[in-house]
């Protein structure tokens, strides 16, 4: 789901005002003692289901078999009460242990729990995030709202080139998912103002839940957040939060006997503390994060050597963590490339200055050409036509999600080139004369981004988007007052729903003991989707005039799907179901439709089952 989506869920359940506060709260230093009233309530519960009810994992089953389907099942106050009665006394089920293969041929563990916490786990971030965000350094970019990877390289790209910082401190933190400390963990909670001790006790709980093994077998953990909780990514960044702003003590927010501080542009300008600080026997030093992988951006070797030394025992003795030595390491940007999120970065000389250069890294180049190579394999010999358009389909979005993520290397067009020739020869031996350079191409996205390429291939007439064609694109700055829990924060996202939040929190609130919670939830989209407006009328709705309308009935095997689902008003709802024809002349009275409007009616009338009028 996307991050915009979720902004958006929170103003369908009316809690932004809420969490609005609490980030307020959080910035001025509050602490917080009473969070499980919010964690528990209806309207929090009920933005957990439906913040993960679309989401990719929400169909893998936990330890005990079940998966967001058999929530979906249960009516809206089963669902709420099911949850509120498990945060009451939180026990958790047993984390199912996955092995997932690595480009090296070694595993990564996730712990898969059970569907039930994971809601549990979305009803404690949705309340936690804003209180974390408001004490997060400004550049730790994993797993935060409005962050990315374009962040992050961003950064770096700008200690290179404006700072010229070229020496960089690579540290690589020996298994850390799987050695969190537990009891430094709930300490750095509470040191964040998290200090209701019921929610601590539960975040405990969840942190100590046994793992069922792929064998069977249960163990019982007792350091390390389970790669595929909903709460860890937070979690692993409350516990490099402290690292991130240990470093920015040392150099970047040093305070000074005197203010050097200027506002430019109605923002602060650190510029001649650092002139001042330059003079002391200080190190420059700046971090950039992304999750647990980062850099540590430095003017000279030996003020590089010293960091390297500096980090590798800070994390031993403050947060109990181990470095791997033989990936972690100083690096003369000038000399060699440093990796990062899959890049490979260099400053090279252009004229009297250095400028980035980067690359895919090689491992992730080699790891990109692999799989693609394979769909195009899978391509050779499909069973029918429909599985070939599938396979297709999906070489097609991989193609799609290198370009969109690597864009930002300088020269990507050289590394995706290389790959080109490699998968050519491939796409020769393996699909033949089934391969052509003329087809038709129907989708836009394809049309505007390669439909100008000589490169273009299409496959019994569909198009294979070409991975040679790109070109390199300068990575964004997001800005700094992008921000999900602050009005002006959340202007420069979207817009607020352009609807009365009044009949939204009264739809909301409404009961109805024998609706399931898939019904309740998509109600809402829709109410949303149509401005609250009946879809046939046009006509804004109050809270009495709202129906939704299944349109293929619950009898005939119709779904709560969102797609068979439609606000109408209540009297074009009795109108749709009328069979009597003096009901019918009745209402056909009452809403006066015009032709356009009839047309919909006789529509949806025949969905239902009925004649058209």
């Amino acid at each position: 789901m996307t991050k915009q989506k979720k902004l958006r869920n929170i103003e369908y359940y009316g809690l932004q005002e809420t969490l609005d506060d609490l980030y307020e709260k959080s910035k001025n230093g509050a602490t917080f003692d009473k969070l499980m009233d919010l964690i528990q309530s209806k309207e929090n519960i009920m933005l957990a289901y439906r913040n993960i009810k679309r989401n990719s994992g929400s169909g893998t089953s936990g330890a005990d078999g079940r998966n967001i389907s058999d929530i979906e099942k249960l009516s809206a106050e089963q669902y709420v009460k099911c949850v509120q009665n498990k945060l009451a006394w939180y026990k958790p089920k047993p984390v199912r242990r996955v092995e997932i293969p690595k480009p090296n041929g070694k595993t990564r563990p996730l712990g898969i729990p059970t569907i039930f916490d994971r809601l549990v786990q979305q009803s404690i971030l949705q309340v936690l995030e804003p209180i974390c965000e408001a004490k997060f350094y400004d550049r730790s970019n994993g797993f935060r709202p409005k962050r990315s990877a374009e962040d992050a390289i961003a950064q770096c790209y700008r200690m290179i080139q404006r700072q010229h910082l070229h020496f960089v401190v690579d540290i690589d933190i020996k298994g850390f998912f799987d050695n969190v400390n537990h009891a430094k963990l709930i300490r750095q909670i509470w040191a964040m103002g998290i200090r209701d001790k019921k929610l601590l006790c539960v975040i405990k709980a969840m942190l100590k839940a046994p793992i069922e093994m792929p064998n069977g077998e249960m163990q019982c953990p007792i350091k390390g957040t389970p790669q595929g909780g909903i709460l860890s990514p937070l979690l692993s960044n409350i516990v490099l939060n402290e690292l991130d702003w240990w470093v920015a003590s040392q150099w970047e927010t040093m305070p000074t006997h005197t203010s050097y501080e200027t506002m430019c542009s109605d923002k602060l300008n650190r510029g001649n503390v650092y002139r001042v600080l330059k003079k002391t026997g200080l190190k420059e030093m700046f971090i950039v994060r992304y999750a647990d992988d980062f850099k540590i951006f430095c003017r000279t070797k030996s003020d590089a050597d010293r960091v390297f030394l500096a980090v590798k025992q800070w994390l031993r003795d403050r947060l109990k963590l181990e470095i791997s030595e033989e990936k972690s390491k100083v690096v003369n940007l000038k000399k060699q490339y440093s990796e990062f999120l899959g890049f490979k970065l260099k400053a090279v000389k252009k004229g009297d200055k250095y400028v980035v250069k980067s690359h895919m890294s090689n491992k992730a180049l080699q790891s990109e050409k692999q799989k693609l190579s394979a769909k195009i394999k899978g391509m050779q010999r499909p069973k029918d036509l429909l599985d070939e358009k599938r396979m297709l389909n999906l070489y097609n979005s991989m193609v799609w999600g290198i370009h969109n993520y690597y864009k930002f290397a300088t020269h990507i067009s050289i590394d995706c080139a290389k790959i080109q020739r490699s998968l050519s020869i491939v796409m020769k031996n393996r699909l033949g004369t089934r391969l052509g350079k003329t087809g038709v191409t129907n989708n836009v996205y394809i049309l505007k981004n390669y439909g100008a390429s000589k490169r273009m291939r299409y496959l019994n007439k569909y198009p294979l988007c070409p991975i040679g064609y790109i070109q390199t694109k300068a990575p964004l700055y997001k800005k700094k007052e992008i921000c999900k829990y602050t009005q002006a924060g959340r202007a420069e996202i979207h817009e607020n729903l352009k609807f009365d939040i009044t009949v939204l929190l009264l739809l909301m609130r409404e009961r109805h003991t024998n609706k399931s919670i898939e019904f309740m939830d998509n109600r809402l989209s829709l109410w949303a989707a149509q401005y609250g407006k009946c879809a046939v009328t046009g006509k804004v709705l109050w809270i009495d005039e709202i129906h939704c309308h299944h349109k293929v009935p619950r009898e005939n095997d119709g779904t709560d799907r969102y797609s068979n689902l439609i606000i109408l008003h209540k009297e074009v709802h009795t109108l749709i179901h009328a069979v009597q024809p003096e009901t019918i002349q009745a209402y056909l009275g009452r809403i006066n439709p015009t032709q356009t409007m009839l047309k919909k009616i006789n529509k949806l009338r025949l969905m239902a089952g009925n004649f058209a009028i």
